[in-house]
Formats: C-alpha cells, sequence, structure tokens
C-alpha cells in the first residue's frame, strides 16, 4: 500500500529559554515518527519545513502544538513524496532566519515586536483596491526566487541572501518608498516577520506583511489573483505552481525557451542553481561564468 505524503512549512517568533532542550526534543520527536527535514532554532523561536508520512506528521504537528510556546503555530500544508528532504537537520542559531539583525530583533510572547500589520490574501486584495498605485509589494526573498514567481509590478531588491537585505535597504535606493503603503511578502511569512520590523525602524511609515506568505496567497487565490509565476521552495521540488494555467515569466539560461525549473549544476565543482528547459536539463554541459556570477548558493536564507 502506497502511503500518503506531506510537507509542513511553519515558524514562530517566541522567546525561548533553553534551544537546546528544544533541539533535543525536536531531534527526538522527528526521528521517532521518520521525519526529514530542516529545523532552525534559536532564542527568538523555530522556523522548520519537515516531510514524511501523513499519520506522522499529523503526530508531528500534534505534539509540536503540545508545547505551549508553540501551540499557536500556524502550520502549512502542502503535497509531498517523502523523498522532499536527504536527511534530518536540527541546528541552533543566532537567528532562525539569517538576517544578521540579530540585535535589533525584539520578540515577546506575542511574536515580532514591532513588526508589519498582517494582512490575509482578502485584505491585500482589498487595499490594493482601496489605494491603487500607493501600494508597493515588495519581495522579501533572495532574488534568484523572484526570477521564477513575484506579485505583479512588484520591487524585488537585487539580494543573493537574506542578509543582503539590511545593506540594500541601509543604502537609501528605496527611500523613495517610505510614505507608501509597503506589503512586504516572502515563502511562508517568516522573513517579511523580521524585513517589516528592519523597514519600520529605518522610517518607512507604512509597512503589511501578507499573513502566511505566498503560500497562503496561492491557496486563496492560486493564479487569478496578483501573483505571477512559480514559487521556489528550498526542498527537493524547487517549485510549485497553484493552478494549471500558471504563468512561466523566466526562461532557460542555456536557450532563452520559457521555464520555471531550476536545476542543480551539472558541474560537480559547482553548488549554483540554473534555470534550465526539459530539454537542455538532459544535455549536461559546464556551467557558464555568467551562470556562476548570476546565481546564490542554495541555502535556508
Amino acid at each position: 500500500m502506497v502511503r500518503e505524503a506531506k510537507v509542513l512549512l511553519y515558524y514562530c517568533f517566541t522567546p525561548l529559554a533553553d534551544p537546546e532542550a528544544i533541539h533535543l526534543w525536536q531531534r527526538v520527536l522527528c526521528e521517532s515518527l521518520g521525519l526529514r527535514g530542516r529545523i532552525i532554532i534559536s532564542r527568538h523561536g523555530i522556523n522548520g519545513t519537515v516531510g514524511g508520512d501523513l499519520l506522522a506528521i499529523k503526530k508531528y504537528l500534534k505534539g509540536t502544538k503540545a508545547f505551549l510556546p508553540f501551540k499557536h503555530i500556524d502550520f502549512k500544508w502542502s503535497e509531498g513524496t517523502g523523498r522532499e528532504f536527504p536527511r534530518l537537520e536540527i541546528k541552533i542559531r543566532d537567528e532562525i532566519v539569517s538576517f544578521g539583525a540579530t540585535g535589533e530583533l525584539e520578540v515577546d510572547e506575542s511574536g515580532v515586536v514591532g513588526g508589519g500589520q498582517h494582512l490575509t490574501p482578502e485584505a491585500v486584495h482589498e487595499l490594493v483596491a482601496a489605494r491603487g498605485e500607493e501600494v508597493v509589494f515588495f519581495d522579501g526573498r533572495n532574488s534568484f526566487e523572484a526570477a521564477i514567481g513575484r506579485f505583479k509590478n512588484a520591487v524585488v531588491p537585487d539580494v543573493a541572501t537574506t542578509r543582503d537585505f539590511v545593506r540594500e535597504i541601509d543604502s537609501g535606493a528605496y527611500d523613495h518608498l517610505k510614505n507608501k503603503a509597503i506589503v512586504t511578502y516572502c515563502t511562508g511569512g517568516v522573513r517579511c516577520e523580521v524585513l517589516s520590523s528592519i523597514m519600520k525602524r529605518r522610517g518607512f511609515s507604512e509597512v503589511y506583511q501578507i499573513e502566511g506568505g505566498v503560500v497562503r496567497y496561492g491557496e486563496a487565490f492560486g493564479d487569478d489573483g496578483l501573483w505571477e509565476g512559480s514559487l521556489y521552495l528550498f526542498d527537493g521540488r524547487m517549485n510549485q505552481e497553484f493552478s494549471d494555467h500558471s504563468l512561466v515569466i523566466s526562461s532557460c539560461e542555456r536557450c532563452d525557451a520559457p521555464t520555471s525549473k531550476y536545476h542543480n549544476c551539472s558541474n560537480g565543482a559547482c553548488r549554483k542553481l540554473i534555470l534550465l528547459c526539459a530539454d537542455c536539463a538532459t544535455a549536461p554541459s559546464p556551467c557558464s561564468a555568467a551562470h556562476a556570477s548570476q546565481h546564490a548558493v542554495r541555502s535556508l536564507t
């Protein structure tokens, strides 16, 4: 009998007095259920994606929510195969999402202090309908993620890693947006929790974040709203479409054919990602200098 598999994406900003104890508990829980994935723990909370058998995933969710500080985690479900992750990785870091802004981040039992106002996908549409061009979508992801999918007319900072955001915002390149209604967005919402607070500290007067990120927006509106293209994923699936009529907004780096599929470079010495169509993906060749300079190493940031 083929077992149904699922993937869970989640985060929770809450003060954790003993990250080491959380690390040990999560490892025992995941290993006992045969789950694989990536979990980051810090004194600010937890951020994870895990995959496995449906029954095991349900037990993991129930067990994690039994810990009072994690009771209200918003778990996001998606289809899986059980092969999204090669192993289980659980790490303790200074930040659960690496902005390099540990000294700025303030967290209490309710989450990030001073972050942007949360908007449901429906409320995002209401804001756009009411304010029109005053609303600016601000991509909180790395630029290679935005290459295959983003909100219409979004501002996409030229960043290769999440740590580049503070420098980019401090450069003054977006100061002209400080009096606009800024809607930040990212895959599941965790990066925007920090990004929106960073922007507010730097004088952006009206900052929002999409509740549940692009994942929740896609569940609500699919490809019939303000989103265009494919959603990049940091696991074996690589990307996700929300419908059978998703736009393809990117192209193969070798032949310019439309594609949303990233592949690991066939050059064994290279850990970069490259956009390839189906034909070019089956015809390996060494990566070009242009490719090496344009694409970021895959990471959790």
